[in-house]
């Protein structure tokens, strides 16, 4: 497991579960700590299949840039034929998402078990429960 401070306001923690890496963010994701979290995330996903778990439940912010980098991350794992699943149990979070017209591009789940255990092909409007 290696953790990496981004910047003061964004930690992140790296490990591999099975053929599955999970990156736990804390913190705000916002236009200072995005960029490069945003580089991170080119990195897992410029593999072949990638196959990433992004743990939010941690994250007590994220704005537009955060948005974006989900979202680049999202497109390459798809252009790559991988599977990016997010975590969460942010109501607010989940409401940004709908506010940006994002509900149902993203896996997202409650727990990182969920995740991992979930069947490819999932793709969930909100968090379970």
């Amino acid at each position: 497991m290696v953790e990496t401070l981004i910047t003061s306001a964004l930690r992140h923690t790296e490990r591999a579960v099975g053929g599955t890496t999970v990156l736990e963010l804390r913190g705000e994701i916002d236009i200072l700590t995005a960029p490069p979290i945003g580089t991170r995330l080119d990195d897992l996903t410029a593999v072949v299949l990638p196959d990433l778990v992004v743990d939010l439940r941690a994250v007590s912010f994220i704005d537009c840039a955060g948005l974006g980098i989900l979202c680049r991350a999202r497109n390459t794992v798809m252009e790559r034929h991988g599977r990016l699943r997010l975590i969460t149990h942010s109501n607010q979070f989940i409401r940004i998402l709908r506010g940006a017209g994002l509900d149902g591009v993203f896996e997202m789940y409650d727990h990182l078990s969920e995740a991992l255990a979930a069947v490819p092909g999932g793709i969930l409007t909100a968090a379970a429960g």
